[in-house]
Protein backbone atom coordinates (compact mmCIF):
# COMPACT_ATOMS: atom_id res chain seq x y z
CA UNK A 1 0.00 0.00 0.00
CA UNK A 2 1.14 3.46 -1.11
CA UNK A 3 2.09 6.24 1.73
CA UNK A 4 -1.07 8.19 0.21
CA UNK A 5 -3.39 5.27 1.15
CA UNK A 6 -2.25 4.72 4.31
CA UNK A 7 -2.42 8.53 5.54
CA UNK A 8 -6.21 7.82 3.97
CA UNK A 9 -6.96 5.01 5.82
CA UNK A 10 -5.94 6.41 9.06
CA UNK A 11 -8.15 10.00 8.67
CA UNK A 12 -11.19 7.31 8.07
CA UNK A 13 -10.45 5.47 11.26
CA UNK A 14 -11.13 8.84 13.17
CA UNK A 15 -7.91 9.62 15.86
CA UNK A 16 -10.05 9.19 18.16
CA UNK A 17 -8.23 9.65 22.02
CA UNK A 18 -10.40 8.64 24.92
CA UNK A 19 -9.67 9.47 28.10
CA UNK A 20 -10.82 8.30 31.42
CA UNK A 21 -10.02 10.97 34.40
CA UNK A 22 -12.54 8.43 37.21
CA UNK A 23 -15.67 11.15 36.96
CA UNK A 24 -16.00 11.58 33.41
CA UNK A 25 -15.07 10.52 30.00
CA UNK A 26 -13.31 13.44 27.72
CA UNK A 27 -13.22 13.06 24.16
CA UNK A 28 -10.66 14.53 22.50
CA UNK A 29 -10.03 14.70 18.84
CA UNK A 30 -7.76 15.07 16.07
CA UNK A 31 -10.15 15.28 13.40
CA UNK A 32 -11.99 18.71 14.66
CA UNK A 33 -13.30 19.44 11.07
CA UNK A 34 -13.54 15.61 9.22
CA UNK A 35 -15.08 16.65 6.38
CA UNK A 36 -13.06 19.63 5.22
CA UNK A 37 -9.92 17.44 6.13
CA UNK A 38 -11.57 14.77 3.78
CA UNK A 39 -11.22 17.07 0.73
CA UNK A 40 -8.18 18.29 1.30
CA UNK A 41 -6.74 15.10 1.30
CA UNK A 42 -7.79 14.12 -1.39
CA UNK A 43 -6.90 16.74 -2.94
CA UNK A 44 -3.57 16.16 -2.18
CA UNK A 45 -4.06 12.31 -3.03
CA UNK A 46 -4.60 13.68 -6.63
CA UNK A 47 -1.45 16.06 -6.70
CA UNK A 48 0.76 12.79 -5.24
CA UNK A 49 -0.74 10.47 -7.63
CA UNK A 50 -0.03 13.04 -10.41
CA UNK A 51 3.71 13.41 -9.47
CA UNK A 52 3.86 9.37 -8.91
CA UNK A 53 3.05 9.07 -12.79
CA UNK A 54 5.57 11.71 -13.64
CA UNK A 55 8.33 10.28 -11.55
CA UNK A 56 7.35 6.56 -13.66
CA UNK A 57 7.66 8.32 -17.10
CA UNK A 58 10.81 9.94 -15.67
CA UNK A 59 12.47 6.66 -14.93
CA UNK A 60 11.15 4.66 -18.11
CA UNK A 61 12.45 7.74 -20.37
CA UNK A 62 15.85 7.63 -18.30
CA UNK A 63 16.44 3.76 -19.15
CA UNK A 64 15.98 4.57 -22.52
CA UNK A 65 18.45 7.02 -22.56
CA UNK A 66 20.85 4.80 -20.83
CA UNK A 67 19.89 1.85 -23.86
CA UNK A 68 20.67 4.41 -26.15
CA UNK A 69 23.80 5.27 -24.87
CA UNK A 70 25.35 1.68 -24.37
CA UNK A 71 28.04 1.03 -27.41
CA UNK A 72 27.16 -0.68 -30.21
CA UNK A 73 30.21 -3.27 -31.35
CA UNK A 74 29.63 -5.68 -34.48
CA UNK A 75 31.80 -6.44 -37.08
CA UNK A 76 32.18 -8.89 -40.10
CA UNK A 77 34.80 -8.82 -42.79
CA UNK A 78 35.97 -11.20 -45.62
CA UNK A 79 39.72 -11.83 -47.17
CA UNK A 80 38.83 -10.43 -50.12
CA UNK A 81 40.99 -12.14 -52.72
CA UNK A 82 38.99 -11.70 -55.61
CA UNK A 83 39.09 -15.96 -55.86
CA UNK A 84 42.58 -16.94 -55.56
CA UNK A 85 44.64 -17.97 -52.32
CA UNK A 86 46.40 -16.40 -50.14
CA UNK A 87 49.59 -17.60 -48.91
CA UNK A 88 51.44 -20.16 -48.13
CA UNK A 89 54.07 -18.15 -46.44
CA UNK A 90 57.73 -19.07 -45.19
CA UNK A 91 56.27 -17.42 -41.77
CA UNK A 92 53.64 -16.66 -39.75
CA UNK A 93 51.08 -13.64 -40.57
CA UNK A 94 48.26 -11.58 -39.80
CA UNK A 95 45.84 -12.36 -41.90
CA UNK A 96 43.64 -8.94 -42.94
CA UNK A 97 39.85 -8.96 -43.68
CA UNK A 98 39.90 -6.58 -46.11
CA UNK A 99 35.87 -6.65 -47.01
CA UNK A 100 34.14 -5.27 -44.40
CA UNK A 101 30.45 -6.47 -44.31
CA UNK A 102 29.61 -4.96 -41.13
CA UNK A 103 31.37 -2.39 -38.77
CA UNK A 104 29.25 -0.79 -36.14
CA UNK A 105 31.02 0.93 -33.47
CA UNK A 106 34.53 1.09 -36.00
CA UNK A 107 36.66 -1.15 -33.94
CA UNK A 108 37.63 -3.06 -36.80
CA UNK A 109 40.56 -2.10 -38.83
CA UNK A 110 40.78 -3.67 -42.64
CA UNK A 111 44.32 -2.06 -43.28
CA UNK A 112 46.12 -3.88 -39.83
CA UNK A 113 43.16 -6.84 -39.61
CA UNK A 114 42.89 -6.18 -36.21
CA UNK A 115 39.85 -5.75 -33.81
CA UNK A 116 40.80 -3.02 -30.73
CA UNK A 117 37.94 -3.57 -27.43
CA UNK A 118 36.58 -0.14 -27.65
CA UNK A 119 34.68 -0.84 -24.22
CA UNK A 120 35.85 -3.87 -21.25
CA UNK A 121 33.12 -6.50 -21.37
CA UNK A 122 32.38 -9.89 -22.95
CA UNK A 123 32.75 -10.63 -26.37
CA UNK A 124 31.84 -12.97 -28.92
CA UNK A 125 33.89 -14.21 -32.20
CA UNK A 126 33.83 -16.46 -35.09
CA UNK A 127 36.68 -17.59 -37.55
CA UNK A 128 35.73 -19.38 -40.94
CA UNK A 129 37.47 -20.55 -44.06
CA UNK A 130 37.28 -22.06 -46.84
CA UNK A 131 40.57 -24.15 -48.90
CA UNK A 132 41.47 -27.29 -50.09
CA UNK A 133 44.38 -29.01 -51.78
CA UNK A 134 48.37 -29.15 -51.07
CA UNK A 135 48.84 -27.17 -47.79
CA UNK A 136 46.25 -27.63 -45.47
CA UNK A 137 45.21 -24.73 -43.53
CA UNK A 138 45.66 -23.36 -39.89
CA UNK A 139 44.28 -20.25 -38.60
CA UNK A 140 44.96 -18.85 -34.98
CA UNK A 141 42.79 -16.25 -32.90
CA UNK A 142 45.01 -14.32 -30.90
CA UNK A 143 43.94 -12.18 -27.99
CA UNK A 144 46.75 -9.23 -27.52
CA UNK A 145 49.95 -12.04 -27.46
CA UNK A 146 47.48 -15.15 -26.29
CA UNK A 147 46.63 -17.63 -28.59
CA UNK A 148 42.62 -18.18 -27.70
CA UNK A 149 41.47 -20.65 -30.69
CA UNK A 150 42.61 -22.43 -33.66
CA UNK A 151 40.86 -24.03 -36.40
CA UNK A 152 42.56 -26.04 -38.98
CA UNK A 153 42.54 -28.94 -41.93
CA UNK A 154 45.42 -30.92 -43.11
CA UNK A 155 46.75 -30.78 -46.67
CA UNK A 156 45.48 -33.75 -49.04
CA UNK A 157 45.70 -34.56 -52.57
CA UNK A 158 42.36 -36.48 -53.07
CA UNK A 159 40.31 -33.76 -51.20
CA UNK A 160 38.92 -31.02 -53.45
CA UNK A 161 37.63 -28.57 -50.96
CA UNK A 162 37.32 -28.05 -47.30
CA UNK A 163 35.99 -25.92 -44.91
CA UNK A 164 36.06 -24.94 -40.89
CA UNK A 165 35.40 -22.76 -38.27
CA UNK A 166 35.98 -22.19 -34.60
CA UNK A 167 34.12 -19.47 -32.08
CA UNK A 168 34.99 -17.96 -28.87
CA UNK A 169 33.44 -15.70 -25.88
CA UNK A 170 36.20 -13.67 -24.60
CA UNK A 171 36.39 -10.93 -21.78
CA UNK A 172 38.28 -8.04 -22.78
CA UNK A 173 39.46 -4.62 -21.34
CA UNK A 174 39.55 -1.57 -23.13
CA UNK A 175 42.38 -1.66 -25.68
CA UNK A 176 42.89 -5.45 -25.86
CA UNK A 177 43.19 -6.61 -29.39
CA UNK A 178 41.81 -9.55 -31.02
CA UNK A 179 43.36 -10.95 -34.06
CA UNK A 180 43.50 -14.17 -36.87
CA UNK A 181 46.86 -15.24 -37.67
CA UNK A 182 47.52 -17.66 -40.69
CA UNK A 183 49.88 -20.03 -39.94
CA UNK A 184 53.17 -20.23 -41.97
CA UNK A 185 52.85 -23.10 -44.69
CA UNK A 186 48.83 -22.89 -45.04
CA UNK A 187 46.93 -21.00 -46.67
CA UNK A 188 42.92 -19.77 -47.27
CA UNK A 189 40.79 -18.68 -50.48
CA UNK A 190 40.34 -15.67 -50.92
CA UNK A 191 37.31 -14.33 -51.62
CA UNK A 192 34.20 -11.68 -50.62
CA UNK A 193 32.10 -14.71 -49.17
CA UNK A 194 34.39 -17.67 -48.23
CA UNK A 195 37.22 -16.55 -45.16
CA UNK A 196 35.47 -14.47 -42.89
CA UNK A 197 35.85 -12.88 -39.35
CA UNK A 198 33.38 -11.40 -36.98
CA UNK A 199 32.18 -10.45 -33.68
CA UNK A 200 30.21 -8.56 -31.50
CA UNK A 201 30.04 -7.31 -28.01
CA UNK A 202 27.57 -9.33 -26.03
CA UNK A 203 27.55 -7.19 -22.56
CA UNK A 204 29.53 -4.09 -21.63
CA UNK A 205 31.28 -4.96 -17.69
Amino acid sequence: MSLTNVLFVLLLSGFTLAQDDGNANETLSCDPDRGDLLREFGAMRETFGAMETRLKESETQILELKNKERTNVIFSAATGGGGTHIGPFNTDITLIYRTVITNIGGAYSPFTGVFFAPVPGVYYFTIFFHAGLTHGTNLLLYKNNQLMLATSDHGSSSDTADNGGNAVFLQLKQGDQVYVVLAENSYVWGTDHHTTFSGFLVTEM
